[in-house]
């Protein structure tokens, strides 16, 4: 009986079979919120894309054989990577938008020496920013955000097959999330901007009407507690607005990875 003899094309088929889409699917879980953060172990991230490849990898299509040690096999690599870490970055916004917003909001409110560390992202927030942070948290775990990046980058081997990269239009939709980020947590928070400058005005007006009242010392808890009871009553428009945008932002990552 003939030994079963392995082409070396056929090799090369069967590990880019399941290695292009684990890079594809471990670069979104690095950049994706929840999962993609520090307090989750690389390990459990690279489990968790392992995992989603075994399952995924017989129903996408047959990638083209390129040798894995040749400079083609480093640019495949590198475009996997940057498709996977632009999907996970669109998401990411999406709890950022907050984190802004909080900054803005407790600079304005006087509490921006009130800091603490972020151990998702390994910086130092407000406390604010700390508070939206685990709301919009628990928020995209209720809209199934992390089933929709799964789904998305599932779909995406159908519109932007392995080797295909994302072009120049894509990064400059990325890059156009900046300006977009920071105008969203403007107009998140222009309602408690616009309540405390009322209030900041007010006591410019008591500072030239009785000159010998410290504004300071009396401004300072008049405005953190007008701030924080403003910050309870818009809480109201929370849901809606995270609903917003996180519906953007998936349309935004569709348009992104050219689904229909």
């Amino acid at each position: 009986m003939e030994p079963l003899l392995l082409s070396e094309t056929a090799l090369y088929d069967f590990l880019g079979q399941y290695l292009w889409p684990f890079i594809r699917i471990g670069a979104m879980f690095m950049a994706v919120p929840i999962i993609g953060a520090r307090t989750v172990p690389a390990r459990v991230r690279i489990l968790l894309a392992l995992l989603v490849t075994l399952l995924i990898s017989p129903l996408l299509p047959v990638a083209p054989a390129v040798e894995l040690l040749s400079v083609p096999a480093m640019l495949r690599v590198l475009q996997e990577v940057l498709i996977g870490l632009a999907l996970g970055f669109s998401f990411q916004v999406v709890l950022h938008i907050f984190i802004l917003s909080g900054q803005l909001v407790a600079m304005k409110m006087g509490l921006g020496f009130a800091s603490m560390n972020d151990p998702s992202n390994g910086i130092s927030v407000t406390v604010l920013s700390q508070f939206y942070l685990l709301l919009s948290t628990v928020l995209f775990l209720v809209f199934n955000g992390h089933l929709l990046v799964i789904d998305l980058v599932v779909r995406s081997f159908n519109s932007i097959a392995v080797g295909d990269s994302l072009g120049f239009e894509a990064f400059a939709m990325i890059a156009s999330m900046g300006s977009w980020m920071f105008s969203t947590a403007l107009v998140f928070v222009l309602p408690l901007f616009t309540a405390l400058l009322v209030i900041n005005m007010a006591f410019g007006i008591m500072n030239r009407s009785a000159p010998q009242i410290n504004v300071f010392t009396v401004g300072f808890p008049i405005a953190l507690i007008f701030g924080l009871i403003f910050m309870w009553l818009s809480l109201v428009a929370f849901l809606p607005f995270f609903s917003y945008i996180f519906d953007a932002s998936a349309i935004f990552a569709e348009q992104l990875l050219r689904l229909p």
